[in-house]
Order: structure tokens, then sequence, then C-alpha cells
């Protein structure tokens, strides 16, 4: 076993470094986005109250968005949907570099967010079109390792840029985008599944006609992954939610400092271990390695309720990562390899919605939780839903297996 990532990911097509190169160019350069609530409440001149709701505006739009990526990109090309939807997220930044009326600033910037959520499901689809089933995992975890470069190091830049020169927050996020569409322009393929003229040998990616909905229903390992997935990110949000409550509480004015420090924790694990963490597991089915990351998050996240060390806190972050890193590199890849050429970028757009909605309910839900029983409470219950989630999968395993072994008992 290698763990040299040059060893690990050698051998993959140009068009998976490609795009690995443009992630964390996008990703550098998405200035934006992680400092507009500052921006609306410090420069614009918004209350918290008022800056609260346009993100969440904002954030609600990469759903549409995502939605219409899928049906874009499984109708007209993967490439040509992405390059388009990428341009113009560059595109309606700039105005916002020189505009001084902040209800046509915060337009340009739903705009741009909303074509934003197009950009992910032709990426997802070019990955899966381009990589056979067994290579996927590695152009997932490429992918998402080129991710994690970017944001590590991107948001620094803006920090510097957001407090001095504030225009080139904008010119400069979508500068970066502009290259890595140039990148993908001349170094990756159209993979538009219509145009294919080779035989698929995988069943499961077969060609289908009718619509998504018929489409989902002949294939309900997906219905069901996508519903325990829900869960799966109703889960992994308490880090974003519910860990700065706990921090604050467990640390009494040191909480916001405390979790920068276990969100860079959290960033380096992710950069170090995702080559280890892909060479160890790639054997595994997908959902082999989704029960191993739920078992994690049943450590990491449910231990949080006990501890009240820095030390066991960086602990806990380190083992809730890993499972972060299997989720990812993972999810992608059994809906892929579940999904039809031709509705690929759709099925990726429902994955997003699911967590998504898991997104919401966990930071909803887990509020009105911690109000009624106290900050520390949510924690064991996370602990639990993470083993329950576990079973889940494994239940969706069994239901498989136990499909397929009925349908070639009927074709005998």
């Amino acid at each position: 076993m290698t763990l040299n990532p040059f060893k690990t990911y050698s051998g993959l097509p140009k068009s998976i470094y490609t795009l690995f190169f443009a992630q964390i160019i996008n990703r550098f350069g998405d200035f934006v986005l992680p400092f507009l609530t500052l921006y609306l409440s410090k420069k614009l001149g918004y209350s918290l109250q008022a800056s609260g709701l346009i993100v969440m505006v904002a954030t609600l739009l990469l759903i549409p968005g995502s939605l219409v990526g899928g049906k874009l990109a499984d109708h007209i090309g993967r490439k040509k949907t992405y390059l388009v939807a990428q341009s113009l997220a560059a595109v309606f930044l700039l105005p916002c570099a020189f505009l001084n009326n902040p209800e046509m600033i915060i337009a340009f910037l739903l705009l741009s967010t909303f074509f934003r959520g197009i950009v992910r499901p032709p990426m997802n689809a070019i990955v899966a079109d381009i990589l056979p089933p067994d290579e996927r995992k590695l152009g997932f975890s490429l992918l998402y390792l080129g991710i994690n470069i970017g944001v590590s190091s991107g948001p620094i830049v803006a920090g510097f840029l957001f407090n001095n020169y504030l225009p080139l927050l904008f010119i400069g996020d979508a500068l970066t985008s502009i290259i890595a569409v140039i990148l993908v322009f001349k170094n990756v393929p159209e993979t538009n599944p219509i145009n294919n003229t080779e035989a698929n040998d995988c069943k499961e990616e077969k060609i289908e006609s009718g619509n998504i909905i018929d489409v989902l229903l002949r294939r309900p390992q997906i219905i069901m992954f996508l519903l325990i997935t829900i869960i799966y990110s109703f889960i992994y949000t308490q880090n974003k939610f519910s860990l700065p409550i706990m921090l604050e509480s467990v640390f009494l004015g040191e909480g916001a400092k405390t979790y920068g420090f276990l969100m860079a924790i959290n960033a380096v694990t992710v950069i170090v271990s995702t080559v280890f963490i892909t060479t160890l597991t790639k054997k595994n089915k997908p959902l082999t390695n989704m029960i191993i990351a739920a078992l994690l998050y049943s450590v990491g996240f449910g231990m949080i309720g006990y501890i009240n060390t820095f030390f066991l806190f960086v602990i806990s972050t380190v083992i809730w990562t890993i499972g972060e890193i299997l989720v990812v590199t993972n999810s992608g890849v059994y809906i892929a390899n579940n999904s039809p050429e031709n509705f690929r970028a759709r099925f990726s757009s429902i994955s997003a919605l699911s967590w998504a909605l898991g997104g919401a309910l966990g930071t909803s839900l887990s509020g009105k939780y911690m109000d009624a029983y106290g900050v520390g409470s949510i924690w064991p219950l996370i602990g639990v839903l993470s083993i329950v989630s576990a079973m889940l999968m494994w239940m969706l395993i069994y239901f498989t297996k136990r499909k397929k072994a009925f349908k070639a008992i009927s074709k005998d």
C-alpha cells in the first residue's frame, strides 16, 4: 500500500488532473461567500438579522441552481453547462466591485450564487463519465483534496483583501473562476451521454427513457440512499451549528477562538489524511465506507457531550473529519455507479438536495432540542443517530443483495 499521493493518483486521465487544478484555483479564489455576512453587516450596514436573511436566501438559491444544473448537464452536455454557469457566476460578481447601491450589489451576488449552484452536478457527472467505476473513488477523492487545498489558503488572502482592498475581493473571485473555466475549456472533453456511441457494460448505468421520477422509482436503492444521507447531513451540520455553541459553553468567552483552531485542524486533517484514507479503503464498497464513516461520526461527535479539554476536542475533530472524508469520497461514487448515464447529473443534483435538506433540519431541529434540554444534550442524540444511520446503510446493502439474488432466480 502506497501513501505517496503521486502514486495513489497516478494513471488517471488528464481531464481529472485538470479538474483537480481547476478546483484548487476556483476554491482558493472563493473570496466572497465566506465573508458574505461580514460584508453585508460591516460594509453595507445591514443588521445582523437582515444579513442572516440574505445569507439564507443565497444558500437556498444553491438548491434550484443545482437542479437546473443537473437538467442542463444531462441534456446539452456537462462541459457546456459548467463553462456557461461558471462564467456567468464570475460575470455577475464583477459589478459588485464598482457599484455603490447595496440593493444592486445584493441582486448581483444572489445571481452569482445561483449560477454557482449550477456548477456542481456537471462537475460530478464529468468525473463519473470519464472514469470507470473502480477508479471513481480516486477521482472524487482527488477533487475533494483540491477543494480543501484551495479552501485552506484562500480565506487568508480574502481576509487581507476584505480589510484593505475590498473591490479586489470581487475581482479576484471572478478572475480565478475565469482561469478555472479556461483550464476546463482547453483540457476537458464534452461527455454528453446522448452523443455517446459506446455501449456501457454496467447495467445500472445504461441509458434509460422516462422522466426523473420514473427512473428513480426503478432504482429504490437510490431513494433509500438519499433518505439515509439526510440523516448523515443532519449529523455533519452540527460541526457548523451546535459545535460553536458547545465550545462557547465549555470555554466561556474563548469559544470562537477555539472553534477557529478546530476548523484549522479539520482542514489540515483533510489535506494530510485524504490520500491515506482513500488508499486504505479504496477496495471497500462505497456503502461499506459509509458505514465506517457513520461509526466514526458516532465516536467523534458523540464524545463531545462528555469532554471539556481542548486536547480531547482535537481528538474528536480528527475522528469525525476522517468520517467526513469517507462520506464525501464515497457518496458521489455510489450515486454515479447507480445512475443511468443520461440521468447522472440530475441524480447528482437530487443528492445535493437531500444534503441541503439534512443541513436545514440539522440546524432548526437541533436548536429547538438544545433550547429544551440544554447545549450538551444534543451530542448523545447525534451519537445514537450515527449508529442508526450505520445500521440503515447495512440494511441497504442487505436489500441490494436480496434484490440481485431475486432477479437472478427470476431469470433462471
